[in-house]
């Protein structure tokens, strides 16, 4: 996907070209002036001095800020002529950020000409007004700093302004009442005030602008009319700014110079083919970049596509465009990077694909695309990122129309390849090598058969969800690039390589749900990057070795196999886990209590013994406790109720796969029982709140405090040895959608508050002891 600002060519030119000239006059050296190298002025080096003791600087960047000569300090440049300072540039180049207050004896810097304190934390407070005083500055980039409050309109006194970057967001957002302001700014080139609440203006006067960027603003209405009278424009940055239909009906020709505009994610609807006509008119369009991703528009291409002959990018993903793969495409033969992915493209690519020598990126996912694959993509040299998933390359009459993936292919020198989701056939090559780089693959949800293959400078391997065969290669430590390998839900077979242990870059592993079998290979100690670990859904037996718990592990995933051995003995060193499932597996002894970051535990299915350990209370992130099926007895621990991740609702980030398919973190994979059935969780694991202490020996009464958990989505205590009544504030869990109470010695009456829990949509409260009449409120 194009971003924020995916920059062309010709823009890194001009800027390039542009901050050289601005270093060039901020620095005002020459042959003659080498040699003079004059110190800085002592009324200057004072007022730098002044202005560090109003900063926080706990890294100590401004630590060079001492001695004489504020020219040699870090961050300073001098006019080495005159010795006055004309540079200052803070931005913050690491994590190393500086905060505190903006001195005003910086306006004894009476020749500066550069400013820059972006990237830094300032938390909230504004930009000072007399920062509108410096006369000659013609640099002034103050983005993502923190800065907050009003914009001051002083800064429109910068008429030798040539670069203003003021992009917001963040903590403490900026505002802005108008911009009347800068009409002032007669000399500027580059403007950046994306990320800003929503104003407006009928008219700016800006002549000379270039580069103009106010993306992620909420308009909340039409485009700004007074961009269309800036003449002098070439890029234009609009995208996410929350613009909607129409588009002023104005003559585009001032539009004529753009080489970029990006309005993705906006709401222009059935404006933008109507758009695309006209901006097409231009006789000499210069246009390289053009970005309407995530707008809602529907309908066919237009033909006038065809006319933007400079275009290097095109991303129209994310939209409702119909109808066969549009024709007008062939005749950008500059397109290196083409985007449709989203959309409701209908039939086969065209062979004339293969015309578009200079194509790098092709992105076509998510579509109803089918037939083969011509073999004139196998033409694009150049290409470096395919992504072809979530169609239906199927045949639709004989087997000769059936897809395989064709030699070709495995030619081309990928950074990415992305061919899941689809019905592809065939034995992949048995090595392959890429060139190194970040190299992403992904074949997965397919039917390729044959043995697992030994791909080199991959990074990033999905072939996951086919019909491979046979073990996994013993020299599989040679793929030593590899940060992420998933072949699961395959036919594999045999035991797991030893060899593993020399993926030294290793971050995850997903083998589950397979055949393998044997023990668990013991030397995974060198593997320092290591995360998540998924075995899952397989044969092996033996305990968990020592050496699996790295300090790294957060996902430990070894449930549904035959394997054994005293559970607290085979924890011992993990402790820094986020997910554990053990499930379904022989593992005896008692609940260990040292995993103190746990937000997910399955152990149901095992041979447990012993109370539940009020430990578990004490897991604020836990919102997963599934010990069903085990041996365990004692009572219910009154603290469980305290369970700080399932008494309140708390905002999960959940990683989309929306786009390539998961490619990103490991987000888990559970299977439990709600409902009343067997489910299988993934992406939204995350957001399932359950506890299943069911099927256990456990006695005692439902403590009152349970009825604390708010959140709690499943709770199954059935199959137990419980007495005594129902918590009579059980309606003060709102988030039941399951509740299993089902065959204990439960009695007394419902509490008629259950009728209040409106989510509730699975009750079994059978075989119990329990009287009265059953609430109908609600």
């Amino acid at each position: 996907m194009a971003s924020r600002k995916t920059t062309v060519p010709l823009l890194i030119l001009l800027l390039s070209l542009f901050l050289k000239f601005l270093m060039v006059e901020a620095l005002t050296i020459n042959s003659n002036d080498i040699d003079l190298n004059k110190a800085c002025i002592e009324e200057e080096r004072k007022a730098l001095l002044e202005f560090k003791h109003g900063l926080y600087d706990p890294s100590g960047r401004l630590s060079s800020w001492i001695g004489a000569d504020c020219c040699k300090w870090t961050g300073v440049d001098c006019n080495n002529r005159t010795g006055n300072v004309v540079k200052v540039d803070l931005r913050d180049r690491g994590f190393f950020l500086l905060g505190g207050e903006i001195s005003g004896s910086l306006l004894d810097l009476k020749h500066l000409t550069y400013l820059d304190l972006s990237l830094n934390d300032f938390q909230g407070i504004p930009i000072p007004n007399f920062l509108g005083s410096f006369e000659r500055l013609r640099y002034l980039n103050l983005s993502n700093a923190a800065f907050g409050g009003m914009i001051p309109p002083h800064l429109g006194n910068l008429s030798q302004l040539r670069y203003l970057d003021l992009f917001g967001g963040g903590d403490y957002p900026m505002r802005v009442s108008n911009l009347n302001w800068l009409s002032g700014l007669s000399s500027l080139k580059y403007l950046d005030l994306g990320h800003f609440p929503q104003y407006s203006n009928p008219f700016v006067n800006l002549t000379s602008v270039l580069v103009i960027d106010l993306s992620y603003n909420n308009f909340n209405t039409t485009l700004p009319g007074w961009l269309f009278n800036v003449s002098t424009l070439t890029n234009l940055y609009l995208n996410g700014g929350a613009i909607k239909g129409p588009i002023p009906h104005v003559n585009l020709r001032r539009l004529c110079n753009l080489v970029t505009l990006d309005l993705s994610y906006n709401s222009i609807g059935g404006e933008g083919i109507e758009f695309l006509s006209r901006l097409s008119a231009c006789t000499n369009n210069s246009l390289e970049e053009l970005n309407l991703g995530g707008n809602q528009v529907s309908g066919q291409l237009p033909d006038s596509l065809g006319l933007f002959k400079n275009l290097k990018s095109l991303d129209l993903s994310y939209n409702s465009f119909v109808g066969p793969f549009p024709t007008s495409i062939q005749y950008l033969t500059n397109l290196e990077s083409l985007y449709l992915s989203k959309n409701s493209i209908l039939g086969p690519i065209p062979t004339w694909i293969g015309n578009l020598l200079r194509m790098k990126r092709l992105g076509l996912s998510f579509n109803l695309m089918n037939g083969t694959i011509p073999e004139s993509i196998g033409q694009l040299r150049e290409l470096t990122e395919l992504s072809l998933d979530w169609n239906s390359w199927e045949g639709v009459i004989s087997e000769i129309h059936f897809n395989t993936i064709p030699e070709w292919l495995w030619k081309l020198d990928f950074a990415w390849l992305d061919l899941s989701k689809n019905q592809l056939y065939g034995k992949l090559p048995n090595s392959l090598s890429f060139s190194p780089g970040a190299v992403v693959v992904d074949l997965s949800f397919n039917r390729l058969v044959g043995r697992f293959p030994l791909w080199f400078n991959v990074i990033e391997l999905f072939l996951g969800n086919n019909l491979f065969s046979g073990p996994i290669p013993l020299n599989i430590g040679e793929l030593s690039s590899l940060e992420i390998l998933d072949i699961s839900g395959t036919l594999l077979n045999g035991s797991i390589p030893s060899s593993i242990s020399k993926l030294k870059d290793l971050k995850e592993i997903d083998l589950s749900n397979n055949h393998l079998s044997g023990k668990i290979p013991k030397n995974w100690n060198a593997l320092h990057h290591l995360n998540t670990i998924d075995l899952s859904k397989n044969k092996l037996s033996g305990g968990i070795p020592s050496s699996m718990c790295s300090i790294s592990l957060f996902n430990l995933i070894l449930g549904d196999n035959n394997l054994s051995g005293k559970l607290s003995q085979s924890l011992q060193n993990c402790t820094r886990l986020y997910s554990l499932d053990l499930g379904n597996n022989r593992f005896s002894g008692e609940i260990g209590e040292k995993m103190s970051s746990l937000k997910q535990l399955r152990l149901r299915g095992n041979m447990l013994i012993g109370d539940i350990p009020e430990q578990l209370c004490g897991l604020s992130y836990l919102h997963i406790l599934d010990l069903a099926l085990n041996n365990l007895s004692g009572s219910i621990p009154q603290c469980l109720g305290n369970l700080t991740a399932l008494r309140s609702a708390t905002l999960l980030h959940i990683e989309s796969d929306d786009n390539f398919g998961r490619h990103g973190p490991y987000s888990g994979r559970m299977e439990l029982v709600v409902k009343g059935q067997y489910m299988e969780f993934d992406s939204i694991l995350p957001i399932v709140n359950l506890i299943d202490l069911s099927s256990n020996n456990i006695w005692g009464e439902i403590p009152a405090e349970i009825t604390n958990l708010s959140t709690l989505g499943t709770l199954n205590l059935s199959q137990n040895q419980l007495i005594g009544k129902i918590p009579e504030k059980i309606g003060a869990m709102q988030g039941l959608e399951t509740l299993d109470l089902s065959y204990n010695r439960l009695s007394g009456p419902i509490p008629p508050s259950m009728s209040s829990i409106t989510l509730l949509n699975h009750l079994n409260l059978s075989h119990n002891l329990l009287s009265g009449p059953i609430p109908t409120t609600n």
